[in-house]
């Protein structure tokens, strides 16, 4: 058997089985709560909360240049901050 060859487990970047389970109760639980909808009304009511989901979402090292349209109520929200 030559050196550094994989023989056997699972393929280079499969999920684990409790993972994608998860996975798949989340994506099911986001369905049944109203999918898009849901998630656009809880950027609104709970813009830290859906900002830190999207967060964990984005790569880390994505380097962009983003210009974002911020609602009335999402700048007085900022400026209540400072």
């Amino acid at each position: 058997m030559a050196k550094g060859i994989k023989t056997g487990g699972r393929r280079k970047g499969s999920i684990n089985k409790t993972t994608a389970d998860l996975k798949s109760m989340v994506e099911g639980a986001l369905a049944d709560a109203g999918g898009r909808a849901y998630l656009a009304q809880q950027a609104v009511e709970s813009p830290a909360a859906f900002l830190a989901l999207l967060g964990k979402l984005v790569p880390r090292d994505l380097n962009i240049d983003m210009q974002v349209a911020l609602s009335e109520r999402m700048r007085n929200l900022i400026e209540r901050k400072d």
